[in-house]
């Protein structure tokens, strides 16, 4: 964690005060059916766009619209994307983030992540039948109806992609019957953990090729310019 000095504890303190002070101030010129309140104080934010945000608050990553607070992303992805963030707002530690994303695609490569990690969850919105668009949800979905089990309107879908041939959504099994099969490792480099981190550290200089240079193994670029 960064170290706190004097000056800078008492330069937030300021800062919490006059924001107080102002908060007092607006909220008596507003109707009295309106008043603001106030959210919190962060050191540090990492911001895509209006509704795509994370900070940090007392050690704790507060995100809104990012992979790691969404379900449709697998937990894998969830887990790099929040390390990655933490190593950057919580420690400002530039290569303890290129690390976490080294060693995720490491893992993945040699095959070394469990099956529940790699889980992601879509919910069926509609009958099946009306999907005129196949996903790999609702391939999914109807493995599941093939073994005996009704997916109705609502029914959150569980589903893993496999190695093999054919589209993304055909390759889609569902995670109860997912066991013994093999994941597809470029899936989840190239679709779900390059995306994601993608987010974060393609504003700080590291392009998407970068990262796949990650994932083959091959040079890295430092973030220490932002810091």
């Amino acid at each position: 964690m960064v170290k706190e000095t004097e000056e800078q504890l008492e330069l937030e303190a300021e800062i919490k005060s006059q924001a107080q002070e102002f908060l007092k101030y607006l909220n008596s010129t507003l109707p009295e059916s309106m008043e603001l309140e106030y959210e919190g104080f962060y050191r540090r934010g990492f911001f895509v766009a209006k509704k795509r945000y994370a900070v940090i608050e007392d050690g704790e990553i507060i995100a809104k619209g990012l992979e790691l607070v969404r379900r449709d992303w697998a937990p894998i992805v969830k887990k790099t994307q929040e390390a990655v963030l933490m190593a950057i707002l919580n420690e400002g530690n530039s290569q303890k983030a290129i690390n976490e994303v080294k060693n995720v695609l490491k893992r993945i490569k040699k095959g070394d992540v469990e099956t529940k990690e790699l889980i992601i969850h879509t919910q069926i919105k509609k009958p099946l039948s009306e999907y005129k668009q196949v996903g790999p949800h609702v391939v999914a979905a109807q493995i599941i109806e093939d073994h005996g089990i009704k997916v109705s309107r609502g029914t959150i879908i569980q589903y893993i992609i496999k190695k093999g041939k054919g589209s993304i959504s055909q390759r889609a099994v569902p995670y109860e019957y997912s066991e013994g099969i093999e994941y597809d490792k470029d899936y989840y480099i190239n679709n779900q953990i390059i995306p994601a981190v993608g987010r974060i550290m393609e504003p700080l200089g590291y392009s998407k090729k970068d990262l796949q240079d990650l994932a083959v193994g091959e040079k890295q670029q430092s973030l220490d310019a932002f810091f």
